[in-house]
């Protein structure tokens, strides 16, 4: 079903849809870096941890790494349901890894551990990418340093990308867990865009989607990005909710004024919940 307001401002499909192949993602120099560390950090066959606010382009990040991480000698597997405790945390990621799940914990993890050995003799090195990280169980989290233990801790078969909030900093630098936070050689944080990366990012994107033309207004701009303090999620909603609304009112750009509704029925709408 076609949507009255790309007509209006002649777009081939919605400009902030989350729906864009990896190689067209389009992330500012701070976040190309993130990428590039977490690349120097896999080819070191170090751990990684990642954090940042919801919304501010952590998945982009992750799905720019899914594209340049080389697929000869990696294997790159990406796990989300971060919420279940150990046993069936172990049988999910055998899931998501193509073994056949066992009965109990500790078969579960000499699958999981054997599966990491047997890639090391093809010259493969696996990456865990663990998403949610935040929400992992204690039990869980207790027992991931294990996971990255071969060779009587001297040998570096597998790398861990642990990815959540910043509450995730925060519980790995306890005491009961510097086991694994000291194996998390890299610590990394994302950062929301700042005003010059707000312009950039809805130009290049109104351009992907058809639109060559500057669609908003500077000082609209403005108001999105102190609204929205550049988080790339909050700014794809609301940019779109101000083009259908500029759109109904048949005007070819989007205004202040029309940008200050919107939020100011976002932000209510936030306060109704």
């Amino acid at each position: 079903m076609s949507t009255p307001y790309l007509a209006h401002f002649a777009l081939n499909e919605p400009p902030f849809s989350k729906e864009i192949p990896d190689g067209e993602l389009w992330l500012p120099s701070s976040k190309q870096a993130i990428v590039d560390t977490l690349l120097e950090a896999l080819d070191e066959r170090a751990s990684v941890v990642l954090v940042g606010e919801p919304g501010v382009g952590k998945t982009c990040v992750l799905r720019a790494l899914r594209h340049r991480i080389p697929a000869a000698g990696f294997r790159l597997t990406y796990y989300h349901n971060a919420t279940l405790g150990r046993r069936d945390f172990y049988r999910q990621l055998c899931a998501a890894l193509g073994l056949a799940p066992a009965a109990t914990a500790g078969s579960l993890f000499y699958a999981v551990n054997r599966y990491v050995e047997e890639r090391a003799l093809e010259r493969i090195h696996p990456v865990f990418l663990i998403d949610e990280a935040h929400l992992l169980h204690q039990d869980t989290l207790d027992h991931l340093h294990i996971l990255l233990n071969y060779g009587w801790d001297s040998r570096a078969l597998l790398s861990l990308i642990l990815v959540g909030l910043p509450e995730l900093r925060e519980r790995l630098a306890l005491r009961h867990n510097r086991s694994l936070h000291s194996r998390l050689h890299h610590r990394l944080d994302v950062s929301a865009l700042t005003p010059d990366d707000t312009t950039e990012y809805l130009r290049l994107r109104m351009e992907r989607a058809g639109c060559t033309r500057e669609v908003f207004a500077s000082d609209a701009i403005v108001l999105l990005h102190e609204a929205t303090l550049g988080a790339m999620r909050d700014l794809d909603r609301v940019a779109a909710a101000a083009l259908r609304e500029t759109a109904r009112k048949k005007k070819k750009l989007v205004e202040r004024d029309v940008m200050a509704r919107v939020i100011e029925t976002a932000d209510t709408r936030e306060r109704d919940r």
